[in-house]
């Protein structure tokens, strides 16, 4: 069987697994459950805090695993990213007080506290500064105020609780992060059906069908509004001068798309969701 880790808490944890789901997977009941076998599928989940699942993967005692980005870097694990999965993104950047930091370069000797030194470690070894790191499980932007730190690296999402705390962002993003699908160093067999079906889930959650019928003399018009993911299907009418159109479309689009085709002389227009796909 494949051997799946998945987030047991945290941000990460609900949407992996309404994401299984909608993948076809059958996931556990009860939170307390660590593994479940799902033989229909062949595959077997292991419950995980998302923090080592990079590492069991890594280590080939599982086969893959969803995780963050920034968990599998900072984790220093062998095992790879093979997808991302277009949720819980997030951005890392440094933060000091105000005024006092401009630049990277100018955290030279500084100490740095953050959650993620393997992360942080890395990156400022590769811009050739060097820190001493201190590392925190939480409350990271406290760590300054309380003279723990000179500054910090931490999750930055609009900056306000940085501020409440008399910190200013700046030097370059150390990191954009999301949800990814991490796999050990040798493949294993069923990984390709599992990617399929998550990225058939990503494309079901991004898009809808949109079904219309115009005149055929708009129809050039109408597939530049309405390219889709190929082409539109387009099909005869009773009336010869019609046709109908089905083509998908980006889900944020919908409306104005709809608003669009109506004032071009399209009628009868459809919106369908998309409960699974695989293009």
């Amino acid at each position: 069987m494949l051997k799946i880790a998945v987030p047991n808490k945290g941000s990460l944890s609900e949407t992996a697994a309404q994401m299984l789901h909608e993948a076809g997977y059958v996931g556990r009941r009860d939170p307390k459950e660590l593994i479940v076998t799902d033989a229909r599928n062949g595959v077997e989940f292991f419950y995980l805090r998302p923090r080592d699942i990079a590492t069991y993967v890594g280590s080939g005692a599982l086969d893959v695993g969803i995780t963050g980005r920034d968990l599998l870097l900072d984790s220093g694990s062998p095992a790879a990213e093979i997808t991302a999965l277009d949720f819980a993104a997030s951005t890392f950047r440094f933060a000091g007080p105000a005024g006092v930091f401009t630049e990277l370069a100018d955290l030279e000797g500084k100490r740095v506290a953050t959650s993620y030194p393997g992360l942080v470690g890395a990156f400022l070894g590769e811009n050739g500064v060097s820190t001493s790191l201190i590392k925190l499980d939480g409350a990271v932007e406290s760590a300054v105020r309380l003279g723990v730190a000179d500054a910090v690296a931490d999750v930055v999402e609009t900056g306000s609780t940085l501020r409440k705390q008399g910190l200013e962002i700046f030097g370059p993003v150390i990191l954009e992060s999301e949800a990814v699908l991490v796999s050990s160093t040798t493949p294993a067999a069923g990984v390709d059906t599992l990617v399929r079906r998550l990225e058939g889930v990503m494309v079901a959650r991004q898009y809808v069908l949109i079904d219309y019928n115009l005149p055929v003399a708009l129809l050039e018009k109408a597939v530049a509004l309405t390219p889709g993911v190929e082409s539109p299907t387009v099909s005869p009418l009773g009336e010869p001068e019609w046709v109908a159109v089905r083509v998908m479309i980006k889900r944020e689009q919908t409306n104005h798309i709809m608003d669009d085709l109506y004032e071009l002389g399209a009628r009868a227009i459809l919106v369908t969701s998309i409960h699974a796909a695989r293009i």
